[in-house]
């Protein structure tokens, strides 16, 4: 009995020791499967050093060592596998064999064995997908005693007087079984705790960040202001549990949900300190309350007692912060310190986003008005003397006419930088070609050839009619002889193909630059689609000029 209380002694200090390691990021290395060489080297010199100081440590009996080296070995094995475990135990056993005595060379084999045969069940489980068994306490007892047993008859296989052997063993062999298992387990259901909290924080961590990412996604991105920031801010304070969130540009409080928002008014200035040295030095700041001091800048009565500060980036500009608060009664918690940090990243993310993608807006829209502004001098003019010139010799025809005109420069007005069918596109075209046949009279044809079942498909706008005008302004125009314009329609593997051709011939590649019209609907149909699309042109001198639009088509009504 009296040997007992002593090994419970020395597995006690282990654990105490343990103890204060868990309190470590160190303690970590034991949670993680060991299969980078700096965790295994850590377990090798951690349960190491276990072996030599349960040896040192150990209760002298009848020339020999009772001791709890084998957990040492045991949870060496099984936490760093066969070569950890064999090198912790040949570690072991070799300083034990330098202690001496008649088990020496014994003690020596069993310790190795020990490691070896911990660290070989390790790999099994491992590799038939059950490595959370290695963390079952009662595996690791169970491990530990068959190891201890093993030990005891290597002791009476090598051990030389048998006579003396034998009584070792039945002195020794139960304290140290009951002790060495007990303890293996009580260590690795530290280790199980240890890990299964790190593995839960995860989680937590994980699905508040996944969740208010997936809430906030394009609320920022339209606009930062009050009321995205009041939605955003909301959000958080759900997600997070805080006692309060606050949203703020570089000048003014934009959003306050939670505890305070009866003297935090969203519109007014930034009064905080630590929230203008976050601006100012675009860094995170916090007041815990207690190492750093936190006070309300607004209220003596408010009830906020600690305050997390992260700028919002633009690039490298800061652009507003997030705030999360505690109240007076409450700590801040490391794993909001933490999501805060990620939220300013992705709120800055989404902030960077909504920009990029409003100049883009204004790139196209530039670009649309652009291309209207191209249309509209030229064939206004041209229009306005065909009508003249018609007005008198057949005035109901001049009506028609300025109908069509009418017509066309309202869908000209009402066009946006979104999407429309190709069917609207041929009625914008045919309102342009109504004007441009009375101009040239019967010196121009145009035939479409489009399936009544592609005029659904959706395109940018302004697509074909730069296209059809190129084609009357700089082909058949010029033509003494008749000007005949085709449009047709055609899929081939997955692509929509637009052709517009002309009889003329007469187009001319210019060097940096194929037509301002042109190249505006190409880069829009890459930008679109992706720029494997957009348009080709082929053209043979005096023959045919052809304009290939190459769209994306899946099959299915777009």
């Amino acid at each position: 009995m009296s040997l007992v209380l002593l090994l419970t002694q020395q597995m006690s200090l282990y654990l105490v020791m343990v103890y204060l390691v868990s309190k470590t990021p160190l303690f970590q290395f034991f949670s993680e499967a060991a299969t980078r060489l700096p965790h295994k080297i850590f377990i090798y010199l951690t349960f190491s050093s276990f072996c030599v100081m349960a040896t040192y440590f150990g209760e002298h009996t009848n020339d020999a060592l009772a001791n709890t080296r084998a957990m040492g070995a045991v949870l060496g094995g099984l936490l760093g596998g066969p070569v950890t475990g064999f090198l912790v135990g040949l570690t072991g056993g070799l300083h034990r064999y330098s202690m001496g005595g008649f088990t020496d060379l014994a003690c020596a084999i069993s310790t190795t064995l020990e490691g070896l045969s911990a660290g070989i069940i390790s790999l099994y489980l491992r590799k038939q997908g059950k490595s959370e068994l290695i963390y079952a306490p009662l595996l690791v007892c169970l491990v530990t005693f068959s190891a201890e047993m093993l030990q005891m008859g290597v002791i009476l296989l090598v051990a030389q007087p048998f006579g003396d052997a034998w009584s070792l063993v039945k002195q020794i062999a139960l304290p140290m079984l009951l002790v060495n298992s007990i303890g293996a387990a009580l260590f690795m259901s530290m280790v199980r705790d240890q890990k299964t909290m790190f593995d839960k924080m995860s989680s937590v961590f994980s699905t508040k960040a996944l969740k208010i990412a997936e809430r906030s996604v394009g609320v920022l991105s339209k606009g930062f202001d009050q009321k995205s920031s009041a939605k955003v801010a909301k959000i958080i304070l759900e997600e997070t549990n805080v006692g309060a969130v606050a949203i703020t540009d570089t000048e003014k409080l934009l959003a306050f949900i939670g505890a305070g928002a009866d003297h935090h008014i969203p519109g007014t200035p930034i009064s905080s300190q630590i929230t203008q040295d976050a601006i100012d030095n675009n860094c995170v700041m916090f007041a815990d309350g207690v190492d750093v001091a936190y006070a309300c800048s607004i209220s003596s009565q408010c009830g906020l007692g600690s305050s997390l500060v992260i700028p919002l980036r633009s690039e490298t500009q800061v652009i507003g912060t997030i705030k999360l608060y505690e109240p007076k009664n409450k700590l801040f918690l490391n794993i909001n310190r933490t999501l805060g940090e990620g939220i300013g990243r992705l709120l800055s993310n989404q902030i960077l986003f909504g920009r990029f993608e409003q100049q883009q807006n204004l790139l196209t829209q530039a670009e649309l008005k652009l291309l209207q502004a191209q249309v509209n001098p030229h064939f206004l003019f041209n229009a306005l003397n065909t009508i003249a010139a018609i007005i008198k010799r057949d005035p109901l025809k001049a009506r028609k006419l300025i109908q069509q005109l009418a017509q066309f420069l309202r869908i000209n007005l009402k066009r946006t930088t979104g999407l429309v069918t190709l069917e609207d596109e041929l009625e914008h075209i045919e309102s342009y070609l109504t004007i441009e046949k009375a101009r040239f009279i019967d010196k121009l044809e145009v035939n479409v050839h489009i399936d009544e079942s592609l005029r659904h498909y959706r395109l940018p706008a302004f697509t074909l009619q730069p296209i059809i005008e190129n084609a009357v302004k700089h082909g058949t125009s010029h033509m003494l002889d008749k000007g005949i314009i085709q449009v047709t329609a055609s899929i081939t593997d997955e692509l929509l193909l637009l052709e517009v051709t002309d009889n003329a011939g007469l187009y001319q590649l210019k060097e940096n630059s194929e037509g301002l019209g042109m190249n505006l609907v190409h880069k829009r149909l890459q930008n679109q689609f992706g720029s494997e699309y957009g348009l080709k042109v082929d053209s043979e001198p005096d023959s045919y000029t052809k304009v290939s639009i190459q769209l994306p088509y899946s099959g299915a009504t777009q």
